[in-house]
Formats: C-alpha cells, structure tokens, sequence
C-alpha cells in the first residue's frame, strides 16, 4: 500500500485501531463479521445505518458494543408507538428565577444528543416521530422553536428494525430510508456459532469489559483519512451508472428493473457508494478503490433505496435478486 500526500503513520494508526475494535466485538458477538464490517464503514463514512433483522439475531447489542469500543458517548431510545417528536429532539420548557421571579424558555436536549444513537425498533412508531430525525441525519442539528442546536460530532444514527412483515410496524417513509447509507440484514446464525452463543450466555454478559479503542476526535481523522483515498474516474462512472440503472425510466436500466421496480435510488446513493467503497478499500489494506469494493456494497447501499411493484411481489421477485444481477454486470470502462 503505498501514498505519497498522507502520513504513513496514520494509516498504520488507523489499521491497528480497527484491528483491536474487530477484536473486541468478536468477544461478544458471535459471526456477523460481514455486518460488522458494513457498520464500521458507516461510522468511517459519517453515514447512518440501518441494521434489519429478526428478534434474537443481536442487533441492539452489536450496537452497543460497538458504541463502546468506539469510546463514543451513546444513547438508546425505544421506538414505540405513542413516542412524541419532543421525545427524540428535546423541548423548551418554561423555568422560573427564584431570585427575580421572571420565567424564560429552557432548552432540554432529549436523547438524541450523543455520537451514537441507537434507535431500537424504529420502525414500531408512526412516520410523524420518524421524521423527528431527518434534519439531525442530514444537517447533524436539531431545530426546536426556531432554534437550531448542533449535534456533538461525530454523530452517527444506528437503527434497528424488524421485517415490515411483522406485527405491529410501519413503513419508514422513502425521505428517511434515503438518509440510510446501508440497510444491514441479519440474519440467524448457523448451528455451530448458535452453539458458541449459548455457551458464551452461561455466564452474565459484562459489556464494561469492553475497552474503549479509540475516541470522538480521532474518529473523526479516521473519517477525514477515508475521504482521503482515490477513486477513479472510471470507478466512480461506473457507480454513478450502477445507481442510474435501478430507476426504470432511465435508459440504463434493464428490462428486469422497468418490470419490477417502482422507482429506483437517488444520487445520494451513488454519493454513499463510492464513499463506502473508500472504507472498505482502507479497511481491506489497500489505498484504491477496486471493482469489487462497488459489487460488495451495492447490497447495503441499494436495497433499501428501490421499491418493487405490484407485479414484483406478484413473480416473487426480491431487491436483492435484482441488485446482484446489476452488480454482476457492473461495467467499468477506463
């Protein structure tokens, strides 16, 4: 791996801290390395991630333990239905001076002022709360009375969900799906990792033995570094042509996705594409961006972004069945 504009020491610094959060997530989380690989890259981006799964398959844990490890302050909030906007922002309440005995507007924060805030079940509350975190995952800033707040930085939205097929849930609405970066799914463990799961819950589970690795200010020049990292012109056509494919209109697009799809991903998910694919390359040991990284991400990157049809869910037709066929014939021309 070699670079002549960024500090050596950096990247040595960089792959010695990932290595020891691998580690330490391994010590409490059984398999889903691909998952875990997908999260880091969120959090080396700056993204948000959403994190699908069935119950049982550790979805809040993985997050708290890689808030720990991350040394970031985190917070939880459970998503359910009668949670208020005010809930998740923060609101102005009205104190009283007991010395003069004038009252004025208080700002209190709610939880959503953390690095890390992991919204659990974000899907069990109706779109008018959801939609209490677009302005805090776009602008990183709360705006309450017409008073703007900024968050502490980095800050990074890791929300878990259950398949909109169960009981009691609702759709996120496209506008938030899009502020996504990555839609992880989990799914259950094979028999021999179950096994190491029950075995490893004999005893209690102490998360505060897990060592924080590193902190807010030198993520934050881990995310500068990633952004640091050369794509080329090719590679990023080819992204921005994989993303242009998933809209049927577009005349990029195969006949598969102007059959099945409704409507493809916006430019933000080209945006998040070449940007993870950076991660991963840093994260892989390699300072360039290959065509591999792109097909590994389009997955993560897409599948929350398209929306099937009638005719789709009619013929059975998964996201996934059609975003792996774009990223098999993903063309990159030099």
């Amino acid at each position: 791996m070699t670079r002549e504009s960024t500090d050596d020491t950096a990247i040595e610094d960089f792959h010695d801290t990932m290595t020891k959060i691998r580690a330490a997530l391994a010590r409490v989380i059984v398999g889903q390395d691909e998952a875990i690989e997908q999260l880091l890259i969120t959090v080396l981006v700056g993204g948000h991630c959403l994190i699908t799964g069935l119950p049982g398959t550790a979805k809040t844990l993985m997050v708290r333990t890689l808030a720990r490890t991350l040394g970031l302050d985190y917070k939880r909030i459970q998503f359910t239905p009668d949670l208020m906007p005010t809930d998740v922002t923060g609101t102005d309440i009205i104190e009283e001076d007991i010395t003069s005995g004038r009252r004025r507007w208080t700002f209190v924060p709610g939880p959503i002022f953390a690095n890390v805030l992991l919204a659990d079940e974000i899907n069990r509350t109706p779109p008018k709360t959801q939609s209490a975190l677009l302005e805090a995952m776009q602008e990183s800033s709360v705006t309450v009375r017409g008073h703007t707040y900024p968050l502490p930085l980095p800050f990074v939205v890791l929300a878990t969900q259950n398949p909109i097929e169960l009981e009691g849930t609702y759709p996120l609405p496209e506008a938030q799906l899009d502020r996504f970066l990555a839609n992880v799914v989990l799914d259950y463990l094979d028999e021999a990792q179950e096994i190491e799961v029950v075995a490893r819950n004999a005893a209690p589970l102490d998360l505060a033995s897990v060592e924080p690795c590193t902190d807010a200010a030198s993520l934050i020049g881990y995310q500068h570094l990633v952004r640091d990292v050369p794509i080329s012109a090719a590679l990023t056509r080819a992204a921005v042509n994989l993303v242009r494919a998933t809209r049927p209109d577009a005349r990029e697009a195969p006949e598969p996705i102007r059959r099945y799809i409704g409507y493809g991903a916006s430019v933000r998910a080209a945006i998040y594409l070449t940007l993870g694919a950076r991660a991963r390359a840093l994260l892989q040991g390699r300072y360039h961006v290959m065509e591999d990284d792109l097909r590994v991400l389009a997955g993560p990157v897409l599948r929350h972004r398209l929306q099937r049809n009638y005719l789709a869910e009619s013929d059975g037709i998964t996201v996934d069945a059609l975003i792996a066929e774009l990223a098999t014939s993903l063309e990159v021309v030099n």
